[in-house]
């Protein structure tokens, strides 16, 4: 039986070799939250930015299962202006075969320690569409904060109503402003 301590899971760099996970993820189930598949050309595009975005500041990831190194899916952090400051953002994707298991809450709490590590901003935000119950209940048990409901467009054109969960990536700090307006760290 697993310690509740142990890890479940790693977080590992995205690597050129990775791109058999986008395809794995670029189905109709996997994006139906997202404006649906994307093109190949797209895919590549996404692989050749992944590879590409310590660049900018942010890392992407595979999950990798503990012990035994299976992948179950990506997660990722990357620099976002949102309401007039810079924050980190994140998003995920979870194989089918792995859901359910709270794995992709593993995954956020690792990469929420990866982008504190990464020093650049003091708040990490997720937007997942208010219609997706799994992913909203993955921030909740990540340890993210509920703000509210925020209109995007992803993709472009695609009008969407997301919630705004956010995390707090130094909690010792006085006064964190959630909506994650500049600050003298962020």
């Amino acid at each position: 039986m697993n310690d509740a301590h142990e890890p479940r899971v790693r977080i590992e760099p995205w690597s050129a070799d990775d791109l058999w996970l986008l395809r794995r993820t670029n189905t109709p189930e996997m994006t139906e939250h997202l404006g649906g598949p994307e093109t190949e050309e797209q895919l590549l595009s996404r692989h050749q930015r992944y590879q590409d975005i310590e660049k900018t500041g942010g890392r992407m990831y595979r999950v990798v299962l503990v012990p035994d190194g299976e992948v179950a899916g990506s997660i990722g952090f990357w620099e976002q202006t949102w309401r007039g400051g810079k924050v980190y953002e994140t998003g995920w994707a979870i194989l089918p075969e792995f859901q359910g298991r709270g794995l992709a809450a593993d995954a956020a709490r690792a990469v929420t320690e990866a982008a504190g590590a990464a020093g650049a901003h003091r708040h990490l935000h997720a937007f997942p569409k208010v219609s997706h119950p799994a992913s909203n209940a993955v921030c909740r048990k990540a340890g993210f904060t509920l703000l509210g409901e925020a209109d995007f467009e992803y993709p472009k054109g695609n009008p969407i109503t997301c919630h705004d969960w956010v995390i707090d990536l130094t909690p010792d700090a006085p006064e964190a402003d959630p909506a994650g307006a500049p600050t003298a760290t962020g």
